[in-house]
């Protein structure tokens, strides 16, 4: 996993590539136990998981940002954001607790992630972005933390919320509410290069 069709968008440092190969690797062997994630392959996981998370993480806005990601499982897409932007400050809400046990040994070398093990209804406090992946967008956007949320979700939930088609996955979209907050991101690739 080196993460290049990332990096066609944006650089990431050795060190950043090693934290993700790093998640990547506790997430195979816990995911034998404990049924974290159903994406298996590393090319599979490399563009359905952490791509479509670290494309969410770029195309917030610059500079510190609080971020609570909702229904987090494996630790997507809230682990790579918070790999890609360590000036940001990064919560993991997940309601199994097992899966709590799971973020909080993929998290211990992550000072800017702090893991939430309950209900989302329940946390407190309040963040400058809710992101999300794979929950229900109607329970995100219920949610009293934030007035701005960012979830990926499939062809007919963005049919309701617009946004723009991810480069990965079938489909795939990333949504924004309220409308226009985030832009879709541009190839960082020289004039006359395509």
């Amino acid at each position: 996993m080196n993460f290049a069709e990332f990096q066609r968008y944006a650089p990431l440092s050795a060190t950043q590539v090693a934290q993700l190969r790093a998640h990547y690797e506790l997430l195979v062997r816990w995911n034998a136990k404990l049924n974290l994630t159903r994406i298996e392959s590393p090319e599979s996981a490399e563009l359905l998981h952490y791509c479509e998370s670290l494309y969410l993480g770029q195309a917030l806005p610059a500079g510190p940002v609080k971020i609570v990601d909702i229904g987090t499982g494996a630790g997507f897409p809230g682990i790579p954001i918070a790999i890609l932007r360590p000036e940001s400050h990064v919560t993991l809400v997940e309601s199994h607790q097992r899966k709590a046990v799971f973020l909080r040994e993929a998290t211990r070398e992550l000072p800017n992630i702090k893991v939430y093990s309950g209900r989302a209804q329940d946390l407190p406090g309040s963040f400058d972005w809710v992101v999300s992946r794979a929950v229900t967008p109607s329970e995100v956007l219920e949610l009293p933390n934030s007035k701005q949320f960012a979830v990926l979700v499939g062809p007919e939930d963005a049919a309701k919320l617009g946004g723009f088609v991810l480069p990965w996955g079938e489909g795939r979209n990333l949504a924004s509410v309220p409308r226009g907050t985030l832009s879709p991101l541009t190839l960082n690739v020289p004039r006359g290069t395509l």
